[in-house]
């Protein structure tokens, strides 16, 4: 599944980098996001605490996140890029109890 963003840069297109994990009773997506003309490819983490995500499935999750990184898309994009060229890891963003973000 993958779901069309609309940001200053163009169109971009939301979708899983790799299958959904369970860590610590959280759940873990591996995200891309990818330019639509392909030239640009971000990918990313989001940890969500299993309490505000009740079981669904990661289809309904990814569909909850996109208009939240739609709207925080620049600075989503430009803390992935810098942690990867920094630091050789991915970008993580946490949602929890104290972080709802869009759940």
């Amino acid at each position: 599944m993958e779901i069309a963003l609309k940001t200053g840069r163009g169109i971009y297109f939301l979708k899983q980098a790799a299958p959904a994990d369970y860590r610590g009773g959280a759940l873990v997506l591996t995200l891309a996001l990818e330019r639509a003309d392909g030239i640009e490819r971000v990918v990313f983490k989001c940890e969500i605490a299993a309490e505000l995500v009740h079981d669904a499935d990661s289809a309904a999750v990814l569909k909850r996140l996109a208009p939240w990184i739609e709207r925080e898309f620049e600075m989503t994009r430009e803390t992935a890029l810098k942690i990867i060229r920094s630091e050789r890891k991915l970008y993580e963003i946490a949602f929890d109890p104290g972080n709802h973000g869009p759940f």
